[in-house]
């Protein structure tokens, strides 16, 4: 009888020996974007710069096109004002957008961007946190040109789940700032 015991005791052991559950960590999703291809913007606008043709140039009523992402369904809205003798205005503006944003932002930082050949300054500020636009940046040669732009995308902004395009985005803007060039204004006689 005391071997039959250790033989069912022995069965219920093996039996019972399977691998501790464990739960499974959390994963984060995988977004690939396709790698970047850039094309000249079309030569009717008073400026020029690259483009990626992942977004679609789509025509405005501001004076500049917007290039709208359907991939990441987010749109990069541009617009444009002549420089007539109302800078200070145009930056004020162009710095209060920004700052619009400060109550669900953790931090705005600032990027200054510098092309002296090509006259062109301006600013790109990168909105960290859940508001409703992740960046804002403003391109201007202090005379005549003054270009604004905000991205936005067609969702709830969930900063941690939208980190993937806006970074992707965030190289077009940049390729954007360092090839933008300004066309000539022609002057009134």
């Amino acid at each position: 009888m005391a071997k039959t015991l250790f033989y069912i005791a022995c069965t219920f052991l093996f039996l019972s020996c399977e691998k501790a559950l464990q739960p499974k960590p959390q994963a984060a999703l995988r977004l690939d974007y396709p790698e970047p291809q850039y094309a000249p913007l079309p030569e009717t606008l008073p400026f020029r710069f690259e483009y990626n043709k992942q977004a679609t140039v789509q025509p405005s009523l501001k004076r500049a096109p917007n290039l709208f992402y359907p991939k990441m369904k987010a749109t990069l809205y541009l617009s444009y004002r002549p420089v007539e003798n109302n800078l200070k205005s145009l930056l004020n503006d162009a710095y209060n957008l920004p700052a619009k944003h400060l109550r669900k932002a953790d931090e705005i930082p600032e990027r200054l961007f510098i092309n002296a050949d090509k006259k062109v300054y301006g600013t790109l500020f990168k909105i960290i946190g859940d508001a409703a636009s992740q960046m804002q940046f403003f391109l201007t040669d202090s005379t005549h040109h003054f270009l604004v732009g905000a991205l936005y995308f067609y969702a709830k902004p969930n900063y941690d789940s939208i980190l993937p395009a806006v970074d992707y985005i965030e190289k077009d803007v940049i390729k954007l700032m360092e090839t933008l060039e300004w066309r000539q204004i022609k002057t009134k006689p």
